[in-house]
């Protein structure tokens, strides 16, 4: 069964969110990874550019499929993980580890909207 971690907000489209006082840590859950098989490539926005929640802000590529990434929540991108650009399969090695895009919050309430760990749990089985 796939890892999933206490105290993470997990939305429906099984991406992550890890907070740390105003900024979420984003990236995609031990399922999407083990779903998605081999990561080869991750598409993440620049710097500065804005993402909102349940919208599109990249793609993640493995050999066998290319997946949307949607952010769980509205924020501006403060940092990238740039590790990813060159070593994409780090998300397959630790999906939890590796996010994928850090951002600052403009709306704490939307983590109301997303799972906890048992929630999550119940959809991935």
């Amino acid at each position: 069964m796939a890892k999933v971690i206490e105290g993470l907000y997990y939305a429906e489209s099984h991406e992550y969110v890890r907070v740390d006082g105003e900024f979420g840590y984003i990236g995609i859950t031990d399922y999407a990874q083990s779903q998605l098989g081999n990561v080869v490539y991750v598409d993440m926005p620049e710097v500065d550019d804005e993402v909102t929640a349940g919208e599109e802000f990249g793609a993640v590529e493995s050999v066998k499929a290319a997946s949307d990434l949607f952010s769980p929540v509205s924020g501006t991108v403060v940092e990238v993980n740039e590790a990813l650009e060159d070593q994409p399969e780090l998300i397959n090695q630790d999906a939890f580890e590796n996010w994928i895009i850090k951002v600052k919050l403009s709306d704490p309430s939307e983590l109301d909207d997303l799972m906890n760990a048992q929630e999550y749990e119940g959809i991935c089985n």
